[in-house]
């Protein structure tokens, strides 16, 4: 007897929804830019996969916030050729020290059973650049829709006291209108 739900191979470009590979626990949403063998690279901002750099009509390349993030970072716009560190925000040593061996001629090559993710709003993600490949028995499987998107706090997921939640409801109530992210709110994920 087969699954239940239909099950299909993850392609490029799909968004998954995954168990992140640096904190137990964390449920994570990205898009898909490489799977095993893709050769990955950008410069000045741009994904180049297999040598063609790619069309993104989806992704955002403007930071709301410029005293958080700069318009121009080395590391996360000329990944992976600049070497990281600390200071870039690559916080997981594991993934600094095992970046190396996964380039070739200045590409990224995405190793077998795994994935290498980005957020579709590049300026602010934190994603494979910052902590690695997704392995493939992290993945859970494909959102369906999207009902509502809000901006949040980079760290938000770690505020767990009463009064942080209640702090953040507060927030959500006076700030709903401006912070909801209305172009990307109440979509299908294709």
């Amino acid at each position: 007897m087969g699954p239940l739900l239909p099950y299909r191979d993850i392609h490029r470009q799909d968004i998954v929804v995954f168990l992140s590979p640096e904190e137990q626990g964390l449920f994570v949403v990205k898009r898909i830019i490489g799977v095993p063998g893709d050769r990955i690279h950008l410069r000045d901002g741009s994904v180049y996969r297999n040598g063609e750099k790619l069309v993104e009509p989806y992704a955002i390349h403007k930071d709301s916030d410029p005293e958080r993030y700069n318009l121009y970072t080395e590391y996360r716009d000329n990944f992976p050729a600049v070497v990281p560190s600390d200071a870039d925000g690559v916080r997981n040593e594991k993934w600094q020290q095992e970046l190396p061996t996964h380039i070739e001629g200045g590409d990224i090559v995405v190793p077998p059973d795994s994935y290498f993710a980005m957020g579709d709003n590049r300026d602010v993600s934190y994603d494979s650049r910052y902590w690695g490949f997704i392995p493939r028995k992290n993945v859970i499987g494909r959102p369906m829709f999207i009902y509502w998107s809000f901006t949040t706090p980079p760290d938000q997921y770690q505020m767990q006291s009463a009064s942080d939640r209640l702090s953040w409801i507060a927030h959500i109530i006076l700030h709903f209108f401006g912070d909801t992210r209305w172009s990307r709110t109440l979509k299908l994920v294709k």
